[in-house]
C-alpha cells in the first residue's frame, strides 16, 4: 500500500497541509447503513483530538464495531477495538460493499502489513512505498508504529 503525503496528519508547513475530508457525508452514510441493517449508532466521536481519523461506533447484527475514516484521504476500515496505539482491524464484507462507492475500503491484511523502517547515519527511511514527508517520518520514529494501519489510523498528537 502506498502511504501518501500527509496521511498521518503531519506536514512540513501550512502551505503543504493536506486537505481535510468533510465528515458529514461519512456520518450520513453510517446513519443510512445502520437503518438499512436495522442497527444503531452507539457513539459518534466529534472531538477529533489526538487522532487522524473520524470514528463512528455502530451495532449491526448484534455486533459492535467501529467505522474509521482517515481525515485526509478517503481510506476507510473497520475495527473491533480502539485501544490507544493498538487498533484491532477487522474485515466486514457486507459493509465494505456499501462503503466502496464512496471510499477506498482497506482490508485487515493491507493494514497489518509491517512497516520496514531503517535508521542509517541519523536518517530514517521507510522501505514501504510512500510519499511521506520528513515530519511524518520523524513521527514514525517517535511513535514506532508496527504496521501500515497504525500509520494511516493513528493516535499521535
Amino acid at each position: 500500500m502506498n502511504l501518501p503525503y500527509g496521511v498521518t496528519g503531519f506536514y512540513n508547513s501550512t502551505i503543504d497541509k493536506p486537505h481535510e475530508i468533510d465528515d458529514r457525508p461519512f456520518k450520513d452514510i453510517c446513519f443510512n447503513l445502520t437503518r438499512k441493517y436495522q442497527g444503531r449508532i452507539l457513539d459518534m466521536d466529534e472531538s477529533k483530538l489526538a487522532t487522524n481519523f473520524f470514528k463512528v461506533k455502530i451495532n449491526i447484527n448484534h455486533q459492535d464495531l467501529y467505522v474509521l475514516l482517515n481525515m485526509y484521504y478517503p481510506f476507510l476500515t473497520f475495527a473491533s477495538d480502539l485501544e490507544f496505539q493498538r487498533l484491532q482491524f477487522i474485515d466486514h464484507p457486507v459493509l465494505s460493499k456499501d462503503f466502496m462507492p464512496f471510499y477506498k475500503v482497506l482490508s485487515k491484511d493491507e493494514l497489518s502489513s509491517p512497516l520496514k523502517i531503517r535508521k542509517r547515519k541519523g536518517q530514517i527511511t521507510l522501505e514501504n512505498i510512500n510519499k511521506l514527508n520528513t515530519t511524518e517520518l520523524e513521527q514514525i520514529l517517535y511513535w514506532q508504529p508496527k504496521n501500515v494501519g497504525e500509520v494511516i489510523f493513528n493516535f499521535w498528537d
